[in-house]
């Protein structure tokens, strides 16, 4: 009788697929895939933590674009970054399944687990474009222009490309308040950062303190620009929400001056 395994890991896609690795390997029956910090004791079972193995992660991978091309593999990654609740058992059957069959089809939406995780890569994709069409950048005292998101889903990684080539030219900062970090690009490259945030510290878009004058006067036109050319009598705001959703409306300075 196979031992019940509950495996731990550190959080990173590449933690994941290491799991996935050492299920295969050992023939494991694993009940759930958490990060190790959850784990909790289990009077049926067996914990282990399992150690990021950066080569083991790169063969599922490479396993899997064998199977299911690269645009699969992307998908799995975007389903991962959704962070939903058992994400990582579903992810795991999912896979199984794609070596398990061999006339396995990503679009065989009659298997619920394919469809699962293909709704999943829809919402995940929906939000990464949403993202990319409305983040605003504000330009501090230091020269670096500022952005702060609270995206549902953990997209800032793959949001990345699109903001590394259309704002090649200038420094700056996306920063994701939900899960407290960020990337930096400074001219030459960019990397993760986590921010130090104080109690008190406030990203008002009118914050003198961070922001530069002339940023806050530019916003404050553009304000004014948008009221001014806003045709109250043809307003459609059931259309309006269909493209802008209203829970986006705080990335954008516009809206602060058209709630209703």
């Amino acid at each position: 009788m196979k031992t019940i395994m509950s495996l731990g890991y550190d959080g990173t896609y590449e933690g994941f697929l290491t799991c996935v690795f050492q299920t295969f390997e050992q023939n494991l029956e694993v009940h759930t895939i958490t990060l190790e910090n959850l784990m909790q004791a289990s009077m049926f079972g067996k914990n282990e933590v399992v150690i990021t193995d950066l080569e083991k992660a790169n063969r599922v991978q490479n396993a899997l674009k064998k199977r299911i091309a690269a645009s699969g593999t992307r998908q799995l990654y975007w389903v991962f970054l959704s962070e939903k609740e058992g994400i990582e058992m579903d992810l795991l059957s999912y896979i199984k399944l794609v070596f398990k069959d061999e006339k396995f089809s990503t679009k065989d939406f009659g298997n619920h687990i394919v469809l699962k995780i293909n709704q999943i890569a829809k919402q995940v994709h929906r939000e990464k474009h949403r993202m990319e069409a409305f983040v605003r950048f504000k330009l501090t005292h230091d020269e670096i222009f500022f952005a702060t998101i609270e995206p549902d889903f953990n997209v800032l990684p793959i949001i990345l490309p699109h903001f590394e080539a259309r704002y090649a030219d200038q420094k700056w900062i996306i920063y994701d308040l939900n899960r407290n970090f960020g990337i930096f690009y400074n001219l030459l490259k960019t990397e993760f950062i986590n921010l130090d945030f104080h109690e008190t510290f406030s990203i008002d878009r009118n914050n003198p303190s961070i922001y530069k004058a002339s940023e806050i006067e530019f916003q404050k036109l553009w304000q004014e620009y948008f009221s001014s050319t806003n045709i109250k009598s043809r307003k459609n705001m059931k259309l309006h929400l269909q493209h802008v959703p209203k829970r986006y409306w705080k990335y954008l300075t516009e809206k602060s001056t058209w709630q209703n």
